[in-house]
């Protein structure tokens, strides 16, 4: 045999480390234990289904705990210094699973009741929960384009069905429908700029990109700048940055409240850790193309999504689920900037630094945004018309339910107690200054002021005397045991990190890639 050829049928052989690529595989695996149990088991067994699920979740968190100590790499090619690997079990990798099996466990636990509420097809439903879950937790540790764009889509399919799950309703199939064909266009435009940054470097593996792309044949410069913009498109929508964000309201009224809550969250981590390894690990050379471009998206999408919020009217039917809705959109407008820092980092430490803020605020979010969906599918269960005038004088019917609420929302406006969410808000601030982005700064800084109006009066609602006998007022509504539970970990988890918030940031500081 030739070297050439012995050599190729050497990369051919993988030997495959199935403990680095567990998490993804537990997830996937219990989704489809869940297909199969679901056809075999008598419908007042159904309910089993959720249990099954929320316990793959959790085999598939605690596989994380073998790889705390080491990288791990598997699928590579080459040899030597020239390998180049497909899925990479690093510090980051770990960090991002663990926001995304974490959020998928709150959002099954949010979903127990739920699909009983809304006659919602069990099987299928956690198999699509599960199915996309194992998606985003592959996705962190993709390390080539093609492994990105399948894990992108595997997160993203099922999310759509999710979406559209409830058949009666006009507003869950227009939601649906409005998610796919907007996400369909974006990946159409995404994998269009990978053939030309592939057609530039003649590789799809992150690093090898990389070193491509720091010798570029000067004729090829348009087209691998053009390459880099439309990979980033993808991603971008996934975050909800402006103008991919226009989707985001009517998907989450749309909705079931805890798809909603998980799309909130884990969709979001699939959109930041790809536009993170794509920027950072394939497209440094170029950080003068992406850092500013991310820069002025940061700027405009917290704007925008601070201002819509601002004018949600709270008598309107779905205006709590469509203020959270708006509220993530200027959300992902700050855990932008520090990617955007990185761009401008005079060093590849000092971008994974920045990096390493985005991390801490996206866990922060992931917590108390999850709990604020919670409060809000406990509240649904009285009033469906999800209006926010609905929570008057929940203080007086539930006051637990009404501290958790006013807690998280003070977490995400960043004020006491809510010392988190001011911790997280701060450490992107000094990312931004440091980076000499100075107008971004001020930019955020207004938008938090912005931000303070509409959750202050969400939670003065709360706290309300309830109106006179004879109106619709908030009354004691029952609350099963996993949304108590939803409920509970998110508030124990709020307050035990404005407790010491140097934990989520020790924690986040060493997810770097």
């Amino acid at each position: 045999m030739t070297p050439i050829a012995s050599g190729l049928a050497a990369d051919l052989v993988q030997s495959v480390d199935w403990s680095a690529v567990a998490p993804p595989t537990i997830a996937a695996v219990a989704g489809l234990v869940v297909l199969v149990a679901d056809l075999f088991l008598p419908e007042r067994r159904k309910p089993l289904l959720g249990w099954l699920a929320i316990t793959g979740l959790l085999l598939a968190g605690l596989s994380l705990l073998p790889l705390l100590h080491a990288d791990r790499s598997t699928f590579c090619v080459g040899s030597g210094g020239a390998e180049a690997c497909s899925y990479t079990a690093d510090a980051f990798t770990l960090v991002i699973q663990l926001l995304v099996l974490g959020g998928a466990l709150l959002t099954a636990l949010l979903s127990v009741s739920g699909i009983q509420d809304l006659r919602l097809p069990a099987g299928e439903f956690w198999f699509l929960l599960l199915s996309s879950a194992s998606g985003a937790a592959l996705l962190p540790a993709s390390r080539d384009l093609a492994t990105l764009v399948v894990a992108l889509e595997v997160a993203s399919l099922p999310a759509f069905a999710l979406v559209g799950l409830r058949r009666e309703s006009r507003l869950s199939s227009e939601a649906a429908l409005k998610f796919f064909l907007s996400s369909v266009t974006a990946t159409a435009v995404m994998l269009l700029g990978v053939s030309f940054v592939y057609a530039t470097t003649g590789s799809l593996h992150l690093s090898r990109i990389a070193d491509g792309l720091t010798h570029v044949d000067p004729r090829l410069d348009t087209l691998a700048q053009t390459g880099v913009v439309l990979t980033l498109v993808g991603f971008a929508f996934k975050t909800a940055a402006v103008p991919f964000h226009f989707w985001v309201p009517d998907t989450y009224v749309g909705a079931p409240i805890p798809v909603a809550a998980y799309l909130s969250v884990v969709g979001k981590a699939v959109g930041f850790s790809g536009l993170i390894l794509v920027t950072l690990l394939a497209f440094p050379s170029y950080d003068d193309v992406w850092g500013p471009a991310i820069a002025v998206l940061a700027a405009l999408t917290m704007t925008a999504g601070n201002v819509a919020a601002l004018r949600q009217r709270p008598e309107r039917a779905h205006s709590a689920v469509r203020l959270l809705a708006w509220s993530s959109v200027g959300q992902a407008g700050y855990l932008l900037v520090p990617i955007a820092a990185a761009g401008y980092a005079g060093s590849a430490g000092d971008a994974s630094q920045a990096i390493g803020s985005t991390v801490a605020y996206a866990l922060m979010y992931a917590a108390v945004n999850l709990g604020a969906f919670a409060v809000v599918a406990l509240v649904a269960r009285t009033h469906a018309t999800g209006r926010i005038t609905d929570y008057r004088g929940l203080y007086a019917a539930r006051p637990a339910a009404a501290l958790a609420l006013g807690f998280f929302l003070l977490c995400l406006a960043g004020l006491p107690p809510g010392i988190i969410g001011l911790f997280a808000k701060v450490t992107v601030f000094s990312t931004a200054v440091h980076a000499g982005l100075g107008w971004l700064a001020v930019v955020m800084a207004l938008n938090v002021v912005i931000a303070l109006y509409y959750y202050l009066q969400w939670t003065a609602v709360l706290f309300r005397a309830p109106e006179p006998a004879g109106a619709a007022t908030v009354t004691p509504v029952p609350a099963t045991a996993p949304l108590t539970a939803a409920i509970g970990l998110a508030a124990v988890l709020g307050v035990a990190l404005s407790g010491a918030p140097q934990l989520v940031l020790r924690f986040a500081s060493g997810a770097l890639l």
